[in-house]
């Protein structure tokens, strides 16, 4: 009997697969990395600065609104015996605020690579309700959509440009020009989706602007590649977090468990294990859905 040569049908070598899976890790080193999360003091941004922080990541701006953002960064420092979370207390929707957060950041420890801009609000109701009293139609708030869309839309493309201009102005003063594959990864961009972006009642403002973010993200994925970042986006389903227990728990208990798979809420943590997957492996891009088995009813 000839001894093989380890070639199957498809010409890999048994050498060759040996190589690549046990040799070769082409996961983006997040030691020397800086990142920014919005919305990072609770929920899937609170998650993802955690696991991003056991992840040996150099320094992560936290950015929230929450009183008590530093009470929660200092904890969490402490426990890790380094200074990784850095916070900032602001409005992300305001320019002047995130401009300073990306100086005071890249002052400090260098150029912002990784961004993942998870604030968000919501404003449910539905879009047109009829008033069975006056017999008139009531439309959804103006105010409120353009606020939503300010937040959930406007403000996370906007700290994703500013991620990758920080990268770009870097690499000029490196002397580097266009990204070329035998370079690393330079950063990347992680945008939150939801499965309400395939439209879901009583959402307008938030399907709209989650739906918004996918037009956003092929934009910027096939842009930012000059540069060396690539963005993708992941769709949560409906997780453990203040924003879906707002809800109550009767609509929760009754409206989406029901259409669940796991017949559970997705914990913030499981989200952000998957974030992390998504910026550390080169090769991920698009969209991830992340919805535990979500089905809405008809």
């Amino acid at each position: 009997m000839r001894p093989s040569d380890g070639t199957g049908k498809n010409g890999n070598s048994q050498n060759r697969l040996r190589i690549e899976a046990g040799w070769s890790d082409e996961r983006l080193d997040l030691s020397e990395k800086v990142a920014v999360v919005t919305g990072g003091a609770r929920g899937i941004g609170g998650a993802t600065c955690l696991e991003l922080a056991r992840e040996n990541i150099k320094a992560v701006a936290v950015v929230d609104m929450t009183p008590d953002l530093e009470a929660v960064t200092s904890e969490v420092n402490e426990k890790l015996g380094r200074e990784v979370l850095i916070p900032f207390r602001g409005d992300v929707t305001d320019a002047t605020f995130r401009k300073g957060v990306f100086e005071t950041m890249q002052k400090r420890f260098g150029a912002i690579s990784i961004c993942v801009p998870a604030a968000g609000i919501t404003r449910d109701r539905l879009a047109v309700k009829l008033n069975k009293e006056t017999g008139r139609a009531e439309i959804y708030s103006e105010e409120d959509f353009r606020r939503v869309i300010e937040v959930d839309l406007t403000a996370p493309i906007y700290w994703s440009m500013e991620t990758i201009a920080s990268v770009a102005e870097d690499r000029i003063r490196r002397g580097a020009k266009r990204w070329e594959p035998a370079e690393p990864i330079q950063g990347c961009i992680i945008l939150i989706g939801s499965v309400s972006s395939a439209g879901n009642k009583g959402q307008i403002s938030y399907a709209s602007a989650k739906a918004g973010l996918e037009g956003a993200q092929a934009t910027l994925a096939a842009e930012a590649t000059f540069h060396g970042v690539r963005c993708a986006i992941i769709h949560p389903g409906y997780t453990d977090t203040g924003m879906v227990a707002t809800l109550g728990q009767e609509f929760i208990d009754r409206n989406i468990l029901p259409q669940t798979q796991l017949r559970r809420l997705i914990s913030p943590g499981e989200i952000a294990s998957a974030i992390v997957f998504m910026i550390r492996n080169s090769a991920v891009s698009g969209q991830l859905w992340v919805d535990a088995g979500w089905h809405p009813a008809a």
